[in-house]
């Protein structure tokens, strides 16, 4: 069996089925997912990984980050209110902290939080309006926030009036800000619609506030332009008239209200624990990104332009708000926390996998599919993204497909095949849309720009004619499933004979001076004009395994458009080549997206860890996790806790597809691709049937990792996996060292069945139930099978002493016959990364890509400086 990770069929499903009186399958009735768990399922060290708080409805800060001007604490130099896990600083509650005109006061969370934010206040004096400003890096925190819009650098800030108000009180829920990790309280010198220079008359009139008007008059003229205050710009006699305004803060808190389905965000369903510190977290940080993006779905996208289209609102440039919404139901799995919080088909085909293995929010995927099928055209067409799209015609070829995608992931995660049924229709007119644009070169004509803002998709596309392929593959799955509970399939040979069409026609974009395919037929092929050869579509040639060998006639056929009328000098491409290539352009930072200049996103390297995994490169996978997403979590500007958008190629914090780099989202779903790859790649975990009926285990540590272990629940029960390198020692007290292995442990659900691999080779087949082991020996030349031996009858002895759960791998395995036992290899080291160049940023290319383009005066350089 081949080493897969596409995590889009390696996924669990939480909520206990029952079968039903009528004898109905286990899978056969629509699904209850909720309540979801209260507590994890898998209790363990790796828990202090989880990002999420304990309480989400009272998330304290962590720290004072900067304080400027008129503030006044109860310590010099540190601030809390309370203490709880997330808090460590120095404020003693009740004392408030005091805050006058000019005073700027910047807080730290923990982790990138997000929700409404509440004060218990002190004390006021004359009606002061604070303003609040929300960042989600460190690199934007201030008095004005980072950006949501397009339209302008920066969002406004938020006024919020107190006026003589004391207690608690929270911002409206229109004003849940969905992800920061920096939270900006200032008090600035306020302006006055009064004449004269009588403090009484101004009394007499009432203090005045920032309106959102006033702040799109006086406001933008520093946004992105400085550092300096909103108050900067009040001449001083205007501010002497108003320094009697202040404000005594007891206490500020957040409280979150992503991911409503759980009561407790901390109650995860799966886990993973590896030798790798870094991956561990770089597992958990996908987990969370993903929950912070998973909404109420009335507290929905930050589009504002696109929201007037259909609420008609008159919101000012550079204001925001949350109260649009974006689907049906209690929960829905949207883009972004920050911005767009709008469902995206490419984003939820990602972040399915990484739901499923983690939280099993599986409603919130079930409403995003719902509303995009929902506003399905008449054509058949699907929407481009859910509301505010899907009124005006919006469509992309890929996005379409991602939808499809969804469809067979959310099914084999969950089982739900009534809800297929009823979709089924929808499915099958969306499938012919695709299927009518391939033509007579064997590829699907892409008839719409839109993909994930990447340039250069018109034409006959190699990503969207290879995504095809692997639709119809899943379709053919989707339809035997279906056939097993009387629905009405169609002509199942057409699609087969399409699938083989489009690998004649994929061929001809194959390039043997590169050893990668280009992008379509035109200017991007092998002899165009300007040929390249894509991350995102060399990626999904792997993944949709393509029949790549020589006896495939394109390969060698004189009339392709794309070669001189040669063979192949070196026979068509392997999947292993193909894969070594992709590597090859890696950078210090990850894999550029050389189709979009200037970019690494990891939404285009999250299919490039799941093509390294169909090639049977699982280590290279694994590499590229540690090398691009280990930038994202820790490089400068980044939030430590959640996984961004992308970032530019010389590892700098703006998105290449924002002129401003403060509207990059660093919490986005389409980057949390590890969460599922690792647990269907390094553990090994594969569903093949609906729920996990049927299932496959095929691990792989790869020469990174000394150890792992991890797992997910299903309605059928609980798949864990647990792995890790041993050495053989002769008799039970001996210290003669012989054979090195890795061992394996597996424990598998009652009534399922499935197979176990090592290296490629079915070790097993087996009915579910119970906990198995093996060891498989190393040194098995190339071609040669792996020596594996089944542990059955041997038993595991924890040393005295030692943590069984923090050190689980140092357990000792003895034989029946106690002459030989296997204890863990410590010798074992992972070999140091490789080093790479950083990547060259082309300043000439960068303002051609903008989705929107840049204000009159400003200019590229200002990027050069962040």
């Amino acid at each position: 069996m081949r080493h897969h990770c596409q995590p889009w069929w390696a996924a669990p499903l939480f909520a206990a089925v029952a079968v039903s009186a009528s004898g109905n399958s286990l899978f056969d009735d629509p699904i209850a997912y909720e309540p979801l768990p209260n507590a994890t399922l898998f209790p363990g060290p790796w828990d202090e990984y989880i990002k999420a708080p304990k309480n989400k409805s009272h998330i304290l800060p962590a720290r004072f980050w900067k304080v400027r001007g008129n503030v006044s604490t109860s310590t010099a130099t540190t601030v809390t209110w309370g203490k709880n896990e997330d808090n460590n600083t120095g404020h003693v509650p009740g004392s408030g902290i005091l805050i006058g005109p000019g005073g700027v006061l910047t807080v730290e969370f923990k982790e990138n939080y997000g929700g409404r934010v509440c004060f218990d206040i002190e004390s006021v004096g004359e009606n002061p309006v604070i303003h609040l400003a929300y960042s989600e890096s460190p690199l934007f925190a201030g008095p004005v926030p980072d950006a949501t819009t397009d339209r302008q650098e920066r969002d406004l800030p938020l006024p919020f009036e107190l006026g003589d108000r004391t207690g608690i009180i929270c911002v409206g829920s229109e004003f849940v800000r969905g992800a920061f990790k920096y939270l900006t309280v200032s008090l600035p010198y306020r302006s006055s619609d009064a004449t004269g220079d009588s403090e009484s008359a101004d009394e007499s009139k009432g203090a005045s506030i920032f309106s959102w008007d006033t702040l799109d008059r006086i406001g933008q003229k520093i946004l992105g332009h400085g550092k300096r205050p909103l108050s900067s710009y009040l001449s001083k006699s205007r501010r002497q008239f108003y320094s009697r305004a202040w404000v005594s803060i007891a206490k500020l808190w957040v409280n979150c209200t992503a991911f409503p389905s759980q009561t407790n965000g901390r109650a995860y369903s799966g886990y993973f624990y590896s030798s790798s510190s870094l991956l561990n977290r770089i597992w958990y940080a996908g987990a969370w990104t993903l929950q912070l993006s998973t909404l109420d779905p009335k507290e929905g996208s930050a589009l504002i332009d696109y929201n007037r289209l259909v609420d008609h609102n008159n919101s000012p440039v550079g204001s925001w708000y949350s109260n649009f919404t974006i689907s049906n139901g209690t929960a829905v799995t949207t883009d972004g926390a920050k911005r767009d919080r709008v469902v995206w088909p490419g984003d939820m085909f990602i972040a399915i996998p990484g739901i499923a293995v983690s939280t099993y929010d599986m409603v919130a995927v079930r409403n995003a599919l719902d509303v995009l099928y929902d506003h399905q055209y008449a054509d058949g067409s699907l929407p481009y993204a859910g509301p505010p799209m899907g009124w005006h015609g919006e469509f992309s070829d890929t996005y379409h497909l991602h939808t499809l995608l969804g469809t067979y992931a959310y099914v084999l995660y969950s089982g739900d095949l009534g809800w297929l049924r009823t979709r089924w229709p929808a499915y099958l007119a969306a499938l012919k849309v695709s299927i009518s644009k391939v033509d007579d070169l064997g590829l699907l004509h892409v008839s719409s720009v839109a993909d994930w803002l990447r340039p250069g998709m018109t034409g006959h596309n190699l990503e969207a004619s290879a995504m095809l392929h692997t639709v119809l593959r899943k379709s053919l799955i989707l339809a035997t499933w279906l056939a097993k509970t009387n629905t009405t399939a169609p002509d199942h040979q057409s699609w087969t004979t399409l699938q083989h069409t489009l690998e004649n026609g994929l061929a001809r974009l194959y390039c043997p001076s590169t050893g990668l395919f280009s992008d379509n037929v035109g200017e991007r092929s092998c002899t165009g004009a300007s040929h390249l050869d894509p991350q995102d579509g060399n990626s999904w040639a792997l993944i949709s395994r393509l029949d790549l060998t020589a006896s495939g006639r394109p390969w060698t056929d004189p009339k392709s458009p794309t070669r001189t009328n040669t063979t192949l000098p070196s026979g068509p491409p392997t999947a292993h080549n193909i894969s070594s290539n992709l590597r090859a352009r890696w950078t210090r930072y990850g894999a550029p997206a050389v189709e979009f200049p200037n970019v690494i996103s990891p939404f285009a390297s999250g299919f490039e860890l799941l093509a390294h995994c169909a090639a049977d490169d699982v280590a290279a996978a694994v590499e590229l996790v540690l090398l691009e997403w280990g930038h994202l979590l820790d490089g400068p500007g980044f939030t430590n806790s959640t996984l961004a958008e992308g970032f530019r190629v010389d590892g700098n914090v703006q998105y290449p597809a924002y002129w401003s780099a403060a509207r990059n989202s660093h919490a986005h779903g389409w980057a949390s691709g590890p969460t599922g790859v690792l647990t269907a790649s390094v553990l090994g975990i594969e569903l093949v049937s609906p729920g996990g009926e049927e299932w496959a285990v095929h691990p792989d540590l790869t020469r990174w990792l000394a150890w792992a272990r991890g797992g997910f629940a299903t309605a059928r029960g609980r798949f864990e996996v647990k792995v890790w390198r041993v050495v053989e020692a002769a008799g039970v007290n001996g210290s003669s060292k012989g054979r090195k292995g890795v061992a394996m442990e597996i424990m598998t659900p009652k009534g399922t069945r499935g197979t176990v691999s090592f290296g490629g080779q079915v070790v097993r087949e087996m009915d579910g139930g119970g906990v198995r082991r093996w060891v498989a020996w190393d040194g098995a030349e190339v071609g040669e099978d792996v020596v594996v031996e089944d542990l059955t009858g041997w038993s595991m002895r924890t040393p005295p002493r030692l943590d069984a759960q923090e050190k689980w791998y140092d357990t000792i395995i003895v034989s029946e016959s106690g002459d030989t036992m296997l204890v863990f290899d410590h010798e074992f080291t992972p070999p140091v990364m490789e080093e790479r160049p950083v990547g060259v940023v082309d300043w000439s290319e960068m303002e051609k890509h903008f989705k929107t383009p840049p204000p009159k005066g400003w200019r590229v350089e200002s990027l050069r400086d962040l």
